[in-house]
């Protein structure tokens, strides 16, 4: 049963030609078990993004060659795939967490739909371990400008718009951010994939990218950016300290 305004109320109303409807208990119990949620779901995903940002970096300490990584063994590689994926792609899925949370009112969708989500990114790392190789400057300059030519695609255009649709399951919406991402991750993977400079930079990427949609005005001088960046390392590898080891 709804409650009803008081006369002086209600006579307020009626004179500016308007009417209002009152919220009933179960109105207001509604709209505090989905502010439950929302910040139950904000609150787990960005929790468990900054937890894996110090396992992340604590794993990479003393590791960090350039474009002469060792990923060490497989195991240890995955593990630390795992928590590099979660520190690095969780902020930027969080919107999406908290909306299949909220449209499925259940608060188990969160493990869920993480756990689905970093499941897509680790059979990604899978390929990075069996593609991967140390190289030198030329490659990390090759992958570079590879990565600011896919951020101009068709392709990047359309994984990147259905990173931020609705309605997308774990493994589908997974997929997509491995699209609209791949060439950032490859750019990773060519200057470093053990640093934490250059993860915090592909980090901060694609959660702008994430969050907001396409504009021209950011995303060709990003892009050309990146291209540019890409040929300076092959014509001058000084220019970038790190990249390769010291003989």
């Amino acid at each position: 049963m709804r409650t009803s305004p008081s006369p002086r109320v209600r006579r307020a109303f009626e004179a500016m030609g308007e009417t209002t409807s009152w919220p009933t208990p179960n109105d207001l119990h509604e709209r505090s078990d989905t502010v439950q949620l929302r910040l139950v779901a904000l609150t787990a995903t960005l929790g468990l993004a900054a937890a894996s940002w110090v396992v992340a970096v604590r794993q990479m300490n003393g590791m960090e060659m350039g474009a002469a990584t060792q990923l060490g063994p497989f195991a240890s590689f995955i593990a630390f795939w795992v928590a590099m994926m979660a520190a690095m792609m969780l902020p930027g899925a969080t919107p999406a967490v908290v909306r299949r949370t909220l449209d499925s009112g259940r608060l188990r969708t969160v493990p869920l739909f993480v756990v689905g989500y970093l499941a897509v990114w680790t059979l990604f790392g899978v390929g990075v371990f069996v593609l991967y190789h140390p190289h030198g400057a030329l490659v990390a300059g090759a992958l570079t400008i590879a990565a600011g030519i896919y951020e101009l695609t068709p392709l990047k255009q359309f994984f990147r718009r259905h990173c931020r649709e609705r309605g997308c399951s774990a493994l589908e919406f997974g997929l997509c951010c491995v699209g609209s991402s791949i060439g950032l991750m490859l750019m990773l993977l060519g200057l470093g994939v053990m640093s934490v400079i250059w993860m915090a930079v592909i980090a901060a990427i694609v959660l702008v990218q994430k969050v907001f949609g396409a504009t021209a005005v950011v995303d060709m001088p990003l892009a050309l950016a990146i291209i540019a960046f890409g040929a300076l390392i092959i014509v001058d590898p000084s220019s970038l300290p790190g990249l390769t080891p010291p003989m």
